[in-house]
């Protein structure tokens, strides 16, 4: 049995373990804004960023940081280097890389405030029912697949998807919660998210020139997320 103070130290190094993903984000950051930059170094750190984060809140929830940790607000951290990681820096990637349509830089910034009004909306989370509201600013993902399009010549299909999802973003829709989906599907969510990424970073040192099969394979999961999505989305309403 542990005593309180122990309990306060373990609480307070959950704050500090979300916090670290600020060093990966200014890793990413100093990648993209170098002279010739690699996506592919980009997109490693963001993923350690991803890995950081899908393990903080199980651990938050499970040693009860908010009894803990009251002077630490872990949400707002969370918040605060989720959008650096998951909108900010994978579109600055974008831009900086030229893999929209022109102007590039304007359909960045309004994918970028879009997310803001979706990360600041206080109903965007609602985690007892197992649901993100609105596109849940998976721009890190976008990114990555926007890079193949670009080298394949599909710009145009790239900026289309992203003025898409940033429409989803503020729209009342509603897609799973991988850390809260609803039994059994959780087990598939994350378990299929840990093989997809798996697969993502398999075929890094090839991007963005990554073979058609293994681009076509990688889709099957996000394609499973948004049917699943759209699938518990129905029920619950029903």
């Amino acid at each position: 049995m542990l005593h309180s103070h122990e309990l306060k130290i373990r609480a307070y190094f959950v704050h500090l373990f979300t916090a670290a993903g600020i060093i990966f984000a200014f890793l990413a950051a100093a990648e993209t804004c170098s002279a010739r930059p690699d996506p592919r170094w980009v997109f490693f750190w963001l993923a350690i960023a991803v890995l950081i984060d899908a393990v903080d809140g199980p651990l938050a929830r499970r040693w009860e940081i908010k009894n803990w940790a009251l002077r630490i607000s872990g949400r707002t951290i969370d918040d605060i280097v989720d959008y650096l990681t998951f909108t900010f820096l994978p579109l600055l990637l974008v831009w900086r890389m030229h893999w929209l349509t022109p102007p590039g830089g304007l359909w960045v910034v309004l994918a970028m405030g879009t997310s803001l009004f979706g990360f600041a909306n206080t109903n965007a989370k609602q985690e007892q029912a197992g649901f993100f509201l609105g596109f849940p600013s998976y721009w890190n993902i976008y990114a990555f697949y926007a890079g193949i399009l670009s080298a394949h010549g599909g710009a145009l299909v790239s900026t289309s998807v992203l003025l898409l999802l940033s429409i989803l973003t503020v729209v009342p829709v509603r897609f799973a919660y991988p850390n809260q989906a609803r039994k059994p599907w959780r087990s598939a969510v994350l378990g299929g998210g840990f093989i997809w990424a798996a697969l993502l970073l398999s075929v890094l040192p090839a991007y963005p020139y990554i073979c058609a099969a293994a681009v076509w394979i990688s889709l099957i999961y996000p394609a499973f997320y948004v049917i699943l999505s759209i699938y518990l989305h129905l029920k619950s309403t029903s």
